[in-house]
């Protein structure tokens, strides 16, 4: 009874991390496209 009632692992932190780096990961691939949309030459 005692064995069922034992957590092997807690996988609150890794969800935290995963979530972490996915918005890095989404914020490093929108970052350089909005630059690029918006790097437009005057023209003179």
């Amino acid at each position: 009874m005692i064995n069922q009632n034992i957590v092997l692992y807690d996988w609150s932190n890794g969800v935290v991390m995963i979530g972490i780096f996915a918005l890095v990961v989404i914020v490093l691939a929108v970052v350089p496209i909005l630059l690029m949309r918006g790097d437009k030459k005057k023209k003179e």
